[in-house]
């Protein structure tokens, strides 16, 4: 008796291309580059995979410009070729799978590195209801030489950590470029990277929009290729860094600025009301209002970050983001604003008096230049807070 699978081998290019989203359990999708010298492998490694499992499936190779004949290789071997022209490993990934046509996606790259007969624990997993199941390379022992010791010790392990910290993520290989998910889950991500750092981003949103994710063992194989790997350590992981802190405001902003606005509140704290002490005088205290300045600029771009995320979906909103967009109106940031405006204004306006009574040279320059200093703050921080909490108010609207 012909295996299902068997025979949807045979179908032609047009009787594939008249199935519906769907009407396939699994889409196999692989990027390709310029992968001439493995390509075929993993594409006849993919199918023997569907045929041994009796699995109702298609291998897709999204080729992102390849020029060493890729393409023929893969199709020879039984692959459906997608021609993605954007440039990147984001890119092509997004072009293939969104061109798949199964209820499930296994990706992973087509340099050999990943076994395609090993698949069968990442569709059980999808089976039993999983939106993303995500290979773990150090669960295994590592072939030798499949990975490079920056990478091993110090790359994965830190943008891991990185945002273990931050999303809270139970995830604990985030750049293993063997993973699977339901077509259903990653069209809900509406995931916007082009590049390396499409992994994290999936991972990240996968997260943050609460999917049901789990993680299977894989074994990590060298790079079958002799040229050299498309992946750059440092250019990338500071891609895969950059990324983690964008998506993530309260690191990036908010806790930076409200560490800054402490601190330089608790210097100028100390130096206000001691006008004759020898140090650290005025000087310090300049810079210490620089800090709060600074800071109280990073908090309110935290405040903006989040709001435009929460409008773009690129984050969910929540409970607690909701209920400070409902706590902390323009109104009342306008208000707060003008009084500090207003507590400026006063403190100019008495060391204004004293210029005029003649006496502001005679309590002391120290003494002046407090005053002097903390009205500049005041001023700053009440004219930031309501310029601010206009463009706020915009961000808002469009949330609404």
């Amino acid at each position: 008796m012909q295996k299902i699978s068997d025979k949807y081998s045979y179908l032609s290019e047009l009787e594939i291309d008249s199935l519906s989203k769907d009407d396939l359990e699994l889409s196999i999708v692989m990027p390709c580059l310029n992968e001439a010298e493995t390509v075929g492998v993993c594409v006849r490694k993919a199918k023997t995979f569907l045929q041994k499992h009796d699995v109702l499936g298609e291998v897709i190779v999204a080729d992102n410009g390849s020029t060493d004949g890729s393409q023929t290789i893969a199709i020879n071997a039984g692959a459906r070729i997608v021609n993605i022209e954007e440039k990147g490993y984001g890119a092509a990934l997004s072009g293939g799978i969104r061109s798949a046509k199964g209820k499930y996606v296994i990706m992973a790259d087509s340099d050999d590195s990943y076994d395609f007969l090993a698949l069968y624990p990442l569709l059980e997993k999808l089976r039993s209801g999983y939106d993303l199941v995500m290979g773990n390379r150090f669960k295994t022992k590592l072939v030798k030489g499949a990975m490079p010791w920056l990478h091993r010790y110090i790359g994965n392990p830190f943008l891991t950590f990185v945002g273990r910290l931050f999303f809270k993520s139970k995830v604990r290989d985030f750049h293993c470029g063997l993973r699977g998910f339901s077509r259903e889950a990653f069209d809900s991500l509406d995931l916007r990277t082009t590049g390396m750092e499409f992994a994290s981003e999936m991972v990240v949103k996968a997260t943050l929009f609460k999917l049901n994710i789990a993680e299977v063992p894989v074994v990590l194989s060298p790079d079958g290729r002799s040229g050299k790997p498309h992946l750059r350590s440092f250019r990338d992981g500071w891609r895969h860094l950059q990324f983690l802190f964008i998506y993530s405001p309260r690191w990036l902003f908010f806790y930076p600025g409200m560490l800054m606005m402490l601190f330089g509140f608790a210097i100028s704290s100390w130096i206000l009301p001691r006008p004759f002490s020898t140090t650290p005088d005025v000087h310090s205290m300049l810079y210490a209002v620089a800090g709060i300045m600074i800071g109280f600029q990073a908090v309110i771009f935290a405040v903006f970050s989040k709001a435009f995320a929460v409008h773009e979906k690129l984050i969910p909103s929540g409970p607690l983001i909701e209920q400070f967009f409902n706590v902390f109106t323009p109104n009342k940031g306008i208000l707060a604003g003008l009084f500090l405006i207003a507590l400026g204004i006063a403190g100019s306006a008495y060391t204004y008096y004293l210029w005029t009574k003649g006496i502001f040279f005679e309590v002391g320059i120290s003494v002046t230049l407090r005053y002097v200093i903390a009205s500049f703050t005041l001023l700053v921080l009440g004219f930031q807070l309501v310029f601010s909490s206009f463009f706020y108010g915009l961000l808002v609207l469009q949330n609404k």
